[in-house]
């Protein structure tokens, strides 16, 4: 999805029902590292320290400037995350994005250092010291405690229903929350949460100072943060220019400016970036990155959280029969997707938890292509002849890749085995609503969308027999049995555990069609250095200059 779905809360909090998880599919959603990628990757590290200044242009894939409220750039998906909301803002904590060669931790941000009591259900935070807003205003609990009261207290004077209502997305189980000390902030939550640390990493924080002064309204176009760039102008529908917050507690960003562009149209970006109009580009086409090389472009690719699937509705014939689902798992050319028609800027998602997620496990249960195999189980379920079914998909979006390709070759695959597949085409925002309903988009008996785990309550939303934003209706009380034990698990090594067990146990019954794993191919001109590309949907950008 546009990076993708978003994610989060808590099933403790199920009594707040469908509006609450509808928040949540506003952003959700998403092998092989190439070593040509990570040369270039290599060399830009090794210059950061050496370069400085130059104006960075990005091309987004985005249809808008996002908003610039705290959790509003959410609005956007995890691409309004990426370049307004982890620019301006900060959080509590944050993933270490700083190298390329691990699936990023959650580490200090905000935040020095926290800890849990027994059940995980209040949560401790020592606060940062010596860190300022972008207007001087010093950050300490008091300040926290203002956000949060923004956030989650309707009584409160700047109490703000749509930052709110994202911040629910996040955080939902919350129930109080105290300063011990100036500079220690507890979290009271109403049901255990033991990955809260990964929740809070986009939970920002505003400058209490600037949102009394300007209100909450004004404040969407003067936002003030403690983020490594601070505002400077906004041509509505155009671009969004940023500079670096000079007394940025990580340091000053090596930028002398940050622009911001949305280019929804894939052709309109790489023409842009030929032409010199930008020089960063996210998501260039497969079949343009052998050009864009032959020119001098750096293109950069990584491994991350993410998986392109279908999801059927199990609740329904034909895909409420496990041999079927599994025989469309067999069916597809995962292999000569990735390579010829994505030019192996993906690589084949085997099984449901993608390798750059931390409880992937080569030893779970995968899938091969195995038409024959496939033909059987169909025979098995009472489909010898096959059957018709009608799969929705968007037709452009952050995290979709090049859906309309994709989605036929897929078509043709299923074909081939006697499941004939009738494609709904759908508008990108028009989808992304209905599934936000816990719709199955353009009514279909099966839907394509980007998907990510990277912030664990994802695997609350999307797998719980509970969840409105469950499309799958997938159910199985192992499945809910896991997912209630992960959320009183502190240790996040133990938690991976029992996620790998949860993966195990959804590729084995099938309720999505598991297709590739995207490798977040973004494409930048020669002058730009320093630039770190982790396995993830974010990036930082403080290390990064322009000749």
């Amino acid at each position: 999805m546009h990076p993708h779905f978003r994610l989060l809360t808590r099933l403790a909090d199920r009594h707040h029902g469908r509006a609450r998880w509808s928040r949540l599919a506003t952003l959700v959603g998403a092998v092989a590292i190439v070593t040509s990628t990570f040369t270039v990757a290599a060399s830009s590290v090794a210059s950061a320290s050496t370069g400085h200044g130059g104006t960075l242009i990005v091309g987004m894939t985005a249809g808008a400037i996002p908003e610039l409220d705290t959790e509003l750039a959410g609005l956007q998906g995890y691409e309004g995350y990426r370049f307004v909301g982890n620019s301006l803002y900060d959080g509590l904590t944050r993933f270490n994005l700083l190298q390329s060669s691990q699936v990023p931790a959650v580490v200090p941000d905000l935040a020095t250092s926290w800890t849990a009591n027994s059940t995980a259900t209040v949560w401790t935070f020592t606060l940062r010291p010596n860190v300022t807003f972008q207007d001087g205003t010093s950050f300490n609990a008091a300040a926290v405690i203002f956000n949060l009261q923004r956030d989650y207290d309707s009584t409160f004077k700047y109490y703000d229903t749509a930052v709110a209502a994202e911040a629910a997305t996040l955080t939902s189980g919350i129930s109080s929350y105290t300063a011990p000390t100036p500079m220690t902030v507890q979290i009271t939550l109403k049901a255990p949460d033991s990955h809260l640390p990964s929740d809070l990493t986009t939970l920002y924080f505003a400058s209490p100072t600037a949102v009394q002064k300007e209100g909450n309204t004004e404040f969407n176009s003067k936002p003030v943060g403690t983020g490594p760039f601070e505002f400077f102008s906004e041509t509505t529908g155009q671009e969004l220019v940023l500079k670096p917050f000079k007394h940025y507690w990580a340091g000053a960003p090596k930028l002398d400016e940050l622009v911001l562009k949305p280019i929804p149209d894939p052709s309109a970006r790489i023409a842009a970036l030929r032409s010199g109009e930008v020089n960063w580009i996210e998501y260039p086409t497969p079949d343009a990155i052998s050009s864009l090389k032959g020119r001098g472009f750096q293109i950069f690719e990584n491994t991350y959280d993410h998986i392109w699937p279908w999801i059927f509705d199990t609740a329904e014939k034909p895909w409420n029969n496990v041999l079927v689902r599994q025989a469309a798992n067999y069916a597809i050319n995962r292999e000569a997707m990735a390579t010829d028609l994505l030019h192996n800027t993906a690589v084949p998602a085997y099984q449901l938890i993608p390798p750059a997620n931390a409880a992937y496990s080569k030893s779970n249960f995968t899938y091969s292509y195995d038409p024959a195999k496939a033909k059987q189980l169909l025979k098995e379920a009472g489909y010898p002849n096959g059957f018709t079914a009608t799969v929705s998909y968007p037709t452009s979006g952050s995290g979709n890749m090049i859906p309309t390709p994709m989605n036929e070759e897929l078509q043709s695959d299923l074909a081939k085995v006697g499941i004939k597949i009738n494609l709904v085409p759908m508008e990108w925002s028009t989808m992304l609503t209905q599934f936000e309903t816990g719709s199955m988009p353009g009514g279909a008996s099966a839907t394509n969308i980007s998907l990510t785990f990277q912030q664990e309550a994802i695997w609350e939303a999307l797998f719980s027999s509970q969840s409105p934003l469950n499309v799958a209706h997938f159910s199985n009380a192992t499945v809910d049995s896991l997912l209630t034990q992960a959320q009183s698990v502190t240790n996040v090594t133990a938690r991976n555990k029992l996620y790998t067990q949860i993966g195990n146990i959804i590729t084995k019954n099938a309720p999505w069609l598991f297709v590739v794993n995207d490798e977040n191919p973004r494409a930048l001109a020669p002058t730009v250095h320093g630039f770190i590309e982790p396995k993830s949907w974010f990036v930082n950008l403080t290390t990064v200059w322009v000749s």
